[in-house]
């Protein structure tokens, strides 16, 4: 069996992790990080945050050089949690949660998993509604983590 886990850093997603590999020890698990690039996200942002070509290239490489590291930070964290992990990194060609749902089919994922709220900001891969967006739109199982509680 492969399950999908979407993984943006966040700590709903290391709870989304470590729930897997509790539920799910020596499966096989893809961690995938889904980010956006900065040229579209400009588009997508006030015009006072337009870049030039240039730099949103510049820029995308670095970006995508990070969340290629921080998709391998999520495999090691599915490896310490007894999954079987590889990483894998794409970047949304719609959305952030239509790409996680396309991922899930071209691997044939028995199962998604997903905390409940990413990063947000500039840095969220995992934005706002986007569980809940995977949860109605993918063809398989999703388990969507809530949020790990927080000690005062």
């Amino acid at each position: 069996m492969t399950i999908l886990v979407a993984y943006d850093g966040s700590d709903d997603a290391k709870a989304a992790i470590a729930l897997a590999g509790e539920l799910m020890r020596g499966e096989h698990a893809v961690v995938l990080t889904v980010w956006e690039r900065v040229a579209l996200a400009a588009s997508r942002a006030s015009a006072g945050l337009m870049l030039t070509l240039d730099q949103a290239g510049l820029e995308d490489e670095a970006i995508g050089e990070a969340m290629r590291q921080l998709a391998e930070q999520g495999a090691e964290l599915a490896r310490q949690a007894g999954l079987e992990a590889s990483a894998r990194c794409d970047t949304d060609s719609v959305s952030v949660w239509s790409t996680i749902v396309d991922v899930a089919d071209e691997i044939d994922a028995k199962l998604i998993v997903t905390g409940t709220r990413g990063l947000g900001g500039v840095r969220s891969l995992l934005l706002g509604g986007t569980s809940d967006r995977v949860l109605h739109h993918a063809n398989r199982p999703v388990l969507v983590v809530p949020a790990p509680e927080k000690s005062d």
